[in-house]
Order: structure tokens, then sequence, then C-alpha cells
């Protein structure tokens, strides 16, 4: 009799590793399927949205860093060209170096001889343009951020409306892998809209910094060329 029941025990706790087995083998490929049309629609559509803010992050990135390189000469190349009057040689160097300041600063050129504030008007407008230029689809990321968890949350609601239609509809005899199904879909949906805000919020931030140390070099030089043309000769 001891013996049976020892055997009864091994049995009983091979099927509770074997269970526990099998949850832990759960791909997160059969969790999405676990979900259902609804569930699969959803995660669907985060995912297009994650390869959107990804593209989008990624495209401003590398614009972003090429704009921020400027040569550290070419304020005082600028000053010296303009100082002995060379004002082609000037706008020359601006086209060569190609970036959001020598652009501003070639604009600036363009006007010297004008009384200082129309060149810095003139400058001003140019560094709006510029602004917009770097700033181009970065509010998306932002709508991606705020969108996501509430597309999620929708997922929620319609997983937990279906298990809801299921109890009420059960008539006593409760379906768990038709309920299994609906709480598959609220759990998937809300993680990965959580996922694609969290990554969609972080990416923008990041962008939003980027982007203002390019402005502030943008208005340091600005200044510089315009203290310049102040200076008395």
């Amino acid at each position: 009799m001891i013996s049976s029941i020892i055997q009864d025990a091994q049995e009983s706790e091979q099927v509770l590793v074997d269970g526990e087995s099998v949850e832990k083998t759960l791909s997160i490929i059969e969790l999405i399927g676990s979900g259902g049309a609804a569930g699969q629609i959803i995660i669907g559509l985060l995912f297009i949205l994650l390869v959107v803010a990804c593209y989008i992050y990624f495209e401003r990135l590398f614009a972003i860093k090429a704009a921020s390189q400027v040569d550290a000469n070419f304020m005082n190349q600028i000053k010296d060209h303009v100082s002995n009057g060379k004002i082609e040689s000037a706008q020359m160097l601006c086209a060569q170096e190609n970036s959001p300041v020598s652009r501003l600063i070639n604009k600036g050129i363009t006007r010297i001889g004008k009384p200082l504030e129309d060149i810095n008007t003139a400058i001003e407008n140019a560094g709006r343009l510029e602004v917009y230029n770097l700033e181009k689809n970065v509010s998306v990321l932002a709508t991606i951020s705020g969108a996501a968890p509430m597309i999620g949350f929708l997922g929620t609601v319609i997983g937990m409306i279906l298990s809801i239609f299921e109890i009420a509809n059960s008539g006593g005899q409760i379906d768990i892998k038709l309920l299994a199904d609906g709480l598959y879909t609220a759990m998937t949906t809300t993680v990965a809209g959580l996922i694609v805000g969290i990554v969609g919020y972080i990416a923008y931030n990041h962008l939003v910094v980027k982007t203002d140390k390019v402005v502030y070099q943008m208005e340091a030089n600005s200044l510089e060329f315009l203290d310049h043309l102040n200076e008395p000769i």
C-alpha cells in the first residue's frame, strides 16, 4: 500500500513538472495567437507603430548628428573673410560646410551692408526654417508614445468584454478555453501598448535633447557673427 501511495505521488509530481514545463515553453507567438482575432489586429497595429517609431528615430538621429558637425575653425575663417572684405570667399566657405549653422551665417553675409537689425531678423527667419527641418516628423513620435498605450488599453477592454460575454452565455458551464482567450487579448495588448509607448516616449525625448543642442549651437554662432559685425572697425 505504501509503495502504491509513493507511486501515485511520483506520478502527480511528474504531471506537475510537465505542467510547469508547458507553461515555460509558451512562446510570444503562441501567446499572441491565443488572443483571438481582436488581439492579433491590435498587436499588428502596435507593431506597425513600433516600426514607424524606430524608423523616424534613427532617420532623425542621423540627420541631427550630421547637422551638429561644424568645423571648429569655421567661425574664425568667416570672421577673417568678412574683416578683409572677402564676402564671396565667406559665402563659398558656407556652401562647402553645408550645415544649419553655415546656412544661417550665409544668410547674414548676404545682408551685410544693411542695418544690423535687418541682418538679425534675416538670421532668425532662416533659423526657424532650420529648426523646422530638424524637428520634421518628431511630433509623430510624441503621438505614438501617447496613442500606443491607449490602443493597448482598447485591447484590454475588448478582451474583458469577450470574457464577460462568455461568462454570461455559459449557462453555468464556463469554458475556460474561451475565457482564457479574452484574458490573453486583455493582457497581451496592454503589455504591447506599454512597450511601444515607452519606446516612443524615450525616442522623442532623446531627439528633443539632441535638437536643442543644435539650436543652441546655431544661436551661439549667430550671436558671434552679429557681435563681429558690430565691432568697431
